[in-house]
């Protein structure tokens, strides 16, 4: 992540943050000079390991260890039923800030959150109306959006595909503007769609993608958390030319020159600021991140920029600065993309 960006993103989320109800703040928040901040994060069901959601947001927690010195504690979600019981043991334990990563935590933080009003809460990827939650979600289809107009421009076959996890609004946005991207480089591609139904089945992750490569697709998107694993294990046994795209964090490296890129989500950049902010005794509000402030994007394709088409990458550079313009919307809902009018571009000549 550049120097550049990686400013932007914490000037917004310092200002998002710091322009909130500071008077929603905790009171039990930590300051500069007290004791040691006391941090804690529950996981969703895909657990640490996933190499994309979860790992990327127990990134920023471990710099928090590192750059303030903070007491960081894990709890891991084995099932939904988990999450209520591990977002409220954390709270007992007198964190400052106790982080639920995930959108499938909404109704469990939002019902324990009343119950400890001097505990900073947060969410990732859903919208809690509480005084001591925040709140931080991202535009994922805009980052989608690029990651399909690439797939679109690569594909051989005219066939990609869409590989989600839980059916859901949140998928559904990473699914919507993939699509639009695909539709905007390339109107005589089709976009396959499959749904594991889970977010930490590697197996099925596998199988999914075996179905899709064998129904014609070259490049599976796989926004499926630790599913996707198993589909890149799957592109592994298939020949030169078959891509998966990876998601959340930069999973490029996990099978070099067969992950395409990676549609990055700075999950890690997020709880790192979530933390510093609960130190500095703020909180609340709600916090949004798209390619303007730096929250999403793609990798740099080290592995596969080599393969790509000549000009693809100015068309993928194109497509962003029109973003982060507003001069044109993604659609981020099946019925915005019902609406879309796919913009073309063509590699430069």
């Amino acid at each position: 992540m550049s120097e550049r960006r990686l400013a932007c993103i914490v000037a917004v989320i310092v200002w998002c943050v710091g322009c909130s109800n500071a008077n929603n703040a905790p009171s039990g928040a930590a300051t500069r000079g007290a004791t040691p901040l006391k941090l804690g994060m529950v996981t969703d069901v895909g657990g640490l390991g996933d190499k994309s959601f979860n790992d990327s947001a127990y990134r920023g927690l471990l710099e928090a260890k590192s750059k303030f010195g903070a007491l960081v504690t894990v709890l891991q979600s084995r099932s939904a039923a988990d999450y209520e019981p591990n977002l409220s043991t954390l709270a007992e334990q007198g964190n400052a800030l106790v982080v639920a990563i995930g959108f499938l935590m909404h109704d469990s933080l939002n019902d324990v959150a009343p119950r400890f009003p001097q505990t900073h809460f947060a969410i990732i990827d859903s919208v809690v109306d509480q005084p001591n939650v925040t709140s931080v979600t991202f535009k994922e289809e805009e980052s989608s959006f690029l990651a399909g107009a690439l797939a679109g421009l690569v594909t051989k076959k005219n066939t990609v595909a869409f590989m989600g996890g839980i059916d859901s609004p949140l998928i559904e946005k990473f699914e919507a503007g993939y699509k639009a991207g695909v539709e905007s480089t390339n109107p005589n591609a089709r976009v396959l769609v499959k749904y594991t139904g889970s977010f930490d089945d590697v197996a099925a992750g596998k199988e999914y993608a075996a179905v899709l490569f064998d129904q014609g697709a070259d490049i599976i998107y796989a926004a499926a958390g630790k599913c996707g694993l198993g589909a890149i294990d799957e592109a592994r046994s298939r020949p030169a030319g078959y891509y998966i795209i990876g998601v959340d964090s930069n999973q490029d490296a996990i099978a070099p020159g067969k992950v395409l890129t990676s549609a990055l989500k700075h999950v890690d950049q997020a709880v790192l600021e979530l933390a510093d902010q609960t130190r500095q005794g703020k909180g609340g509000g709600h916090i949004v991140l798209g390619l303007k402030q730096g929250g999403v994007g793609l990798t740099d394709m080290r592995y596969t920029k080599a393969a790509l088409p000549a000009g693809a990458l100015g068309v993928i550079d194109r497509y962003r600065a029109m973003i982060v313009a507003g001069k044109f919307a993604v659609p981020s809902t099946p019925n915005e993309l019902k609406a879309f009018v796919p913009v073309h571009l063509t590699p430069a000549r």
